[in-house]
């Protein structure tokens, strides 16, 4: 039976106060992993994308988020793992972005949609786009004289970046 007068906004509110298991100072919330809340008669319904497909953290985030809505009184609970559409950094919260920052670890800074990260032009008679790297500033003192150290950083939703003004390596949380 779930508790008498739990709203979806309460269930919201309760469930970003559950960290992600991979960067504890952010939430399921403002990563934007949560999806959906939604009442099916008494069993609360969660919906839930993973950041990545096959990303070995879900099982601990639903863990986690049942054991949330059970301590607050919800007994019917069901989790729904949606892989469609897939999570993109776009779902993130500014409040989670500002989070990463103070952690140390550089938010995204284009939009997963954006496509001014190509320029197109013609070569040899082809027409062909190209990847321009994305102005990525240091979450340690702000510096933009930063550069790309490996496309691989601490998890595989980050890159590893240093700051050649203060010296730091730090992350970047790479748009997708």
């Amino acid at each position: 039976m779930i508790a008498q007068g739990v709203s979806i906004e309460q269930v919201w509110s309760w469930l970003g106060e559950v960290p992600d298991p991979e960067i504890p100072v952010i939430s399921v919330v403002d990563l934007g992993i949560v999806r959906g809340v939604a009442f099916d008669g008494d069993e609360c319904v969660v919906t839930i994308t993973p950041t990545y497909s096959g990303c070995p953290a879900m099982q601990v985030i639903s863990d986690a988020v049942s054991d949330t809505l059970h301590a607050r009184g919800i007994e019917k609970l069901r989790i729904v793992t949606q892989l469609s559409p897939a999570w993109t950094t776009d779902w993130m919260s500014e409040s989670g972005k500002a989070a990463l920052k103070g952690y140390g670890i550089a938010p995204p800074v284009q939009q997963a949609i954006d496509i001014s990260g190509l320029r197109s032009g013609l070569h040899g008679g082809i027409k062909r786009s190209a990847f321009v790297e994305p102005e990525v500033a240091c979450p340690h003192c702000g510096s933009k004289h930063t550069q790309l150290t490996s496309q691989f950083g601490s998890t595989p939703c980050k890159a590893l970046y240093k700051c050649l003004d203060c010296r730091e390596p730090f992350d970047y949380f790479k748009c997708h």
